[in-house]
């Protein structure tokens, strides 16, 4: 089985790759839909029976606790690992000096006429974050979304988590909850966690939002419940797409491309390039590195079936396959990365030059991970504290403000035939 597909950008044999990409996320489980849909009705009648029930089915067990005390979750900052707290500390400086620049602001337009316009900004009520537990713990998810959450000024945030096959919780999520001021955390995981904080319980608080990854039954709940409670977006696997010239070192393009395959036999990691030489010369770096990793064989699984080196004329066309694929993660690894940023329209995160790899996004530089995936770039953003912001419009009108619109307003509604639209204007003149 070759490593990688090598592919020559001709209009065909990359555009039948794309769509096997494109299909790898397939559409939800019909089987997967019926499950879960049977598990969001039993806890919305049932609500936390039922979700005890299917922690002790899942899970095993039944966890120590079903709201983690705060004595639990201040105990596992006071004994964290030091340099583990201090690494948080600093990705949680970077990550919010970053989302405060995005914060909205309401304000006033008062116009000359007397006439007030205006929109309110606050932040939603209580926003639910879902964090895998077990050996997909990260910790960093914790960070990318509560620190927006903090920022955008929601009132409470909860946090819920499958618990470890002991019963406990994972503490390196504990510890980065409390340093995000993350307020309640509730063990609780898959479908069911997701039902709970969508409707409310006797226990858990009904959310208004829910973000944060998860498996396949974790996102077609978030994907069934939407509309009663909003979500950040339904996640596919991961992906990365690496541009790079012959200035590129191919030790680095082959360290990114696996950063990402690791995650997922899904996973799709490629690189477009206008070197052969680049190319053939990654493939080798692919072999060499991947035997020292831990999960080479999710590496080479992602890689063999999803993976490509698209070898293309130049740069303008590579550039045109980027915005094609609209990617997650999007590496410029050309001579001069600055000078396509313009020019780079479809991509949840772009990474510019040998010294911005992927996980520094992932971890650190301050930008949010949570990114739009599938080929959603083309009209997803990343998330950010706007999606944790809710906005009300305000309009002040003078009887003479009024009167001076009434003829244009009551026309187009007598357009429409909304003539009860037009008499609430008509009415104050007669």
């Amino acid at each position: 089985m070759e490593i990688i597909k090598k592919i020559y950008a001709d209009g065909k044999a990359d555009e039948e790759f794309f769509e096997l990409v494109e299909k790898r996320s397939g559409e939800t489980d019909k089987k997967v839909t019926a499950i879960v849909g049977e598990i969001i009705e039993n806890v919305r009648i049932n609500g936390d029976k039922a979700v005890k029930e299917y922690t002790e089915r899942f899970d095993g067990k039944l966890p120590l606790y079903y709201e983690v005390p705060r004595e639990v979750i201040n105990d596992a900052l006071t004994e964290a690992d030091s340099d583990f707290t201090d690494a948080l500390l600093n990705a949680i400086e970077n990550i919010t000096d970053f989302h405060t620049r995005q914060k909205s602001q309401s304000f006033v337009n008062t116009k000359s006429d007397g006439v007030i316009l205006g929109q309110r900004v606050r932040g939603l009520e209580r926003v639910a974050i879902y964090v895998p537990g077990g050996t997909a713990a990260y910790p960093s998810s914790v960070l990318m979304n509560a620190i927006p959450a903090k920022i955008a000024g929601v009132k409470e945030i909860i946090m819920l988590t499958p618990p470890l096959k002991d019963g406990t919780p994972n503490k390196d999520i504990l510890v980065a909850a409390a340093l995000c001021g993350v307020d309640r955390v509730f063990m609780c995981g898959g479908a069911q966690a997701i039902a709970a904080a969508a409707y409310g319980t006797e226990e858990i608080p009904k959310a208004d939002k829910i973000v944060g990854p998860g498996n396949i039954f974790v996102a077609t709940a978030k994907k069934l419940l939407y509309g009663t409670v909003d979500i950040d977006m339904i996640a596919g696997p991961s992906e990365i797409l690496v541009l790079a010239d012959e200035s590129a070192n191919p030790v680095f393009v082959a360290a990114d491309l696996m950063s990402q395959a690791e995650h997922d036999r899904l996973a799709s990691a490629i690189l477009v390039t206008t070197s052969e030489k680049l190319a053939d010369e990654t493939i080798k770096e692919l072999s060499r590195q991947m035997e020292s990793l831990s999960r080479k064989d999710i590496i080479a699984q992602s890689l063999a079936d999803y993976g490509a080196i698209i070898i293309c004329s130049d740069k303008d066309k590579a550039c045109e396959i980027a915005n094609r694929l609209a990617p997650e993660h999007l590496e410029v690894l050309f001579e001069n990365p600055m000078e396509y940023v313009g020019r780079l329209d479809n991509a949840g995160s772009i990474f510019l030059g040998s010294y911005a790899p992927e996980p520094l996004g992932d971890y650190y530089a301050g930008p949010n991970h949570v990114l739009p995936t599938s080929g959603t770039a083309r009209f997803f953003s990343p998330l950010s504290v706007n999606n944790f912001e809710k906005r009300s419009s305000f309009i002040y009108y003078t009887e003479n403000a009024l009167c001076q619109a009434k003829d244009d307003i009551t026309l187009i509604a007598q357009r429409e035939g909304l003539t009860a639209h037009a008499n609430a204007i008509k009415v104050r003149f007669k």
